[in-house]
């Protein structure tokens, strides 16, 4: 299987997200991760979806049937530009007196931040690509999560040119 990277510009309507992520289900294909939210237009739903499928062959046929949907304005194959795609990931960790200080050491590696602190654990937030935060939560598990809570990823082309204008 191969993962590849969809962004999905539509018109901002209720159902949206539920027509895409049906019609994908539909024929499928795996969703790997999805999220929406607002664009520098208010009337424009941005949808990033990572789709596992076998081929390329499979890629096209799920960028031509989420073409015909009427909401749909467009949607770009972000796997085959230059992009950045990032995750945010919430942990909780379970912290005594005696592993906060190993925590807090893996927290300033990784780059990430604690964002809340109690006697019996640390939630941190991280913000990076999916093998970054797969990482940082297999180094801390060996001090035992309780939670994790991940977004899914969105990403940007890099360069002048947005999606609307690929």
């Amino acid at each position: 299987m191969q993962k590849f990277f969809l962004a999905a510009l539509l018109d901002n309507k209720p159902g949206v997200l539920t027509h895409i992520s049906g019609l994908i289900s539909r024929r499928a294909f795996n969703i790997e991760s999805i999220s929406a939210g607002y664009t520098e237009e208010p009337d424009v739903t941005r949808i990033n979806i990572v789709v596992s499928v076998e081929n390329e062959r499979e890629l096209a046929q799920v960028t031509t049937q989420l073409a015909k949907l009427i909401d749909v304005i467009k949607i770009v194959n972000l796997s085959e530009v230059d992009s950045i795609k990032r995750e945010l990931v919430l942990i909780k960790v379970r912290a005594t007196k005696e592993t906060r200080a190993d925590i807090i050491n893996v927290v300033n590696i990784f780059r990430a931040r604690i964002v809340d602190v109690s006697k019996e654990n640390v939630v941190i937030e991280l913000t990076g690509e999916a093998d970054k935060i797969d990482a940082l939560s297999e180094v801390l598990s060996e001090y035992g999560i309780i939670e994790i809570a991940r977004t899914g990823a969105i990403a940007l082309s890099r360069g002048p040119v947005p999606v609307k204008e690929m």
